[in-house]
């Protein structure tokens, strides 16, 4: 089930994409995420339409600079909603199912959870809170079920001013111990290794970065 808010277009793109690899495997679900009374009815309309849930990847974000002094409660809202109240909201929503199959959630963070970005006051906070909610999580879902977290270092440009000058780009890049970005495949592997090559995973978080971790 793929779940979409304003992006149909796209969605239905790649909902065809996927169905002619493997014919009826994926629906769409439109849903704003944060609109809390619309969670637990998609959890419901996923179980109809494919008879159970064992994964959930709490992967929809916001992403935007909010500088301390100018950072309003708009902002804080959808940053906050986005990265870490509906991933929460959400997971409760599914966490009979999932514990019943003994399914399990990845959460993707970002990096700068544990080193904040400057200017990104709110974004960082709500993804540091992402990486508590995934702790506690593997806690409150064991022993049936597991929660991991996969975070990100430079693997899409964001499209942002911000992030257009080559001089700021190459310098993320030289922070990297590989010297290079990485791709979404390097995030798609990773969820797909939590989530079915790795039984007794539970509570962490996998930086994929090219060791820029390390570095900063």
């Amino acid at each position: 089930m793929i779940h979409y808010r304003s992006s149909a277009r796209e969605a239905r793109a790649l909902q065809d994409e996927l169905n002619e690899i493997r014919k009826n495997s994926v629906a769409l679900i439109q849903a704003d995420l944060l609109n809390l009374s619309c969670l637990p009815g998609m959890v419901s309309e996923t179980v109809n339409r494919f008879g159970r849930l064992d994964v959930l990847i709490n992967n929809a974000s916001s992403f935007f600079p909010t500088q301390l002094g100018e950072i309003g409660e708009n902002a804080w809202d959808d940053l906050i909603g986005t990265n870490l109240k509906a991933p929460l909201f959400l997971s409760q929503a599914a966490a009979p199912q999932l514990k019943k199959n003994h399914g399990c959630i990845v959460n993707i963070v970002d990096i700068h959870a544990e080193k904040p970005l400057k200017n990104y006051l709110v974004y960082s906070t709500a993804k540091g809170g992402l990486v508590s909610l995934t702790k506690s999580l593997a806690k409150e879902l064991g022993p049936e079920a597991r929660a991991n977290a996969v975070a990100p270092g430079a693997i899409l440009w964001p499209e942002d001013e911000l992030w257009e000058d080559a001089l700021s780009r190459q310098r993320i890049i030289n922070q990297t111990l590989l010297k290079r970005i990485g791709e979404p495949d390097d995030i798609a592997r990773t969820v797909a290794f939590l989530v079915a090559d790795a039984p007794y995973i539970t509570g962490q978080v996998i930086a994929v970065d090219g060791g820029r971790s390390v570095n900063l």
